[in-house]
């Protein structure tokens, strides 16, 4: 008799990406589509389905850029909408675990191996410590992973949410024109690939520059490739806030595993990253300085690591519905 069909998820506001699992529970035959060309989940997984030609799953584990604890779920940065029965029924799945895609992310942290990590400055991790994780894709995700009772335990939040503080005076200003726009300025406000836009718009208006329509993608490109001292200029903005943001993580979190970096635009930026105000700005916490400089830095490299926390998140999940 064969082992029964899993299959996990992890969509996000523009990718969904699809796999099933192997004999060892791995996630394998890895499919990535666009969630513009789906009206729903049930649709892009019937598609993924069809592409494969196999069986169809028994059991999934999707984990969602959104909040996932009510009946409907509404992607953050994506236009699905959708209701929690409506994906078993119409798949004739037996078992459903849905999660925060973060949540699913930080799962996958403690099984990452070496060579799917980069260290950005200094730091050891303490083994069994809590460790952070964020990262700016689409969204900005924030989680945490913690070690009791022998297991990893992922935490679930919508950390990108909170209110940004700036750093210094230039970002005070930078602030000061996001204010003028949103009575709410959040990380993700400006920190993901849905804020960079914006935040390329702010940073021109406050260096005196004027501010071409680029997307995030050539904002990165031009950034990368030393073409433009704007998007450059942007990205360095960007990689020193998100240092402040993820030192307050390890603080909050007493992250002494290390703070992890996942999403897409990061492992896009390459040495620059390495040579940002990120790790400055990670350990500029006055009093705490010397504390957030013993807390490793890490760059995920795997492209679907949460793929592997939805499949860890299966397997311990039991009957959870």
């Amino acid at each position: 008799m064969s082992p029964p069909t899993m299959l996990v998820a992890d969509v996000g506001g523009t990718r969904a990406r699809f796999a099933l699992l192997d004999e060892s529970g791995s996630p394998a035959q890895v499919r990535i589509l666009a969630v513009a060309d789906f009206a729903s989940p049930v649709e892009a997984i019937r598609a993924y389905l069809a592409d494969l030609g196999g069986a169809a799953p028994e059991a999934a584990a999707i984990a969602l850029a959104a909040p996932v604890h009510d009946e409907v779920i509404r992607l953050t940065n994506g236009a699905w909408t959708f209701a929690r029965a409506e994906i078993s029924e119409q798949l004739g799945l037996q078992r459903l675990l849905l999660l925060n895609d973060f949540t699913a992310l930080a799962l996958a942290v403690p099984h990452l191996a070496d060579d799917e990590l980069y260290q950005v400055g200094t730091g050891l991790p303490v083994a069994s410590a809590t460790k952070g994780v964020i990262g700016p894709g689409t969204g900005l995700g924030v989680s945490g992973v913690l070690f009791d009772r022998g297991r990893w335990l992922a935490l679930t939040g919508e950390g990108g949410h909170c209110s940004l503080a700036p750093a210094d005076e230039r970002e005070s200003a930078i602030l000061a024109h996001a204010w003028r726009e949103f009575d709410h300025v959040s990380a993700e406000r400006l920190l993901s690939g849905s804020g960079l836009p914006l935040l390329h718009r702010l940073v021109a208006a406050v260096d005196g520059r004027r501010c071409e329509p680029w997307t995030t993608a050539e904002i990165v490109a031009r950034a990368v490739a030393g073409t433009d001292v704007q998007c450059r200029a942007v990205i360095e903005t960007f990689c020193a806030m998100l240092g402040t943001v993820a030192g307050n993580l390890a603080l909050t979190l007493g992250a002494r595993g290390g703070v992890y970096i996942g999403g897409g635009i990061i492992p896009r930026l390459g040495e620059l990253f390495e040579r940002s105000a990120f790790r400055a700005r990670f350990e500029a916490k006055g009093r705490f300085a010397s504390y957030l400089a013993t807390i490793p830095t890490y760059v995920m490299l795997s492209p679907t690591p949460a793929l592997l926390g939805a499949a860890h998140a299966l397997a311990e999940s039991g009957d959870c519905p």
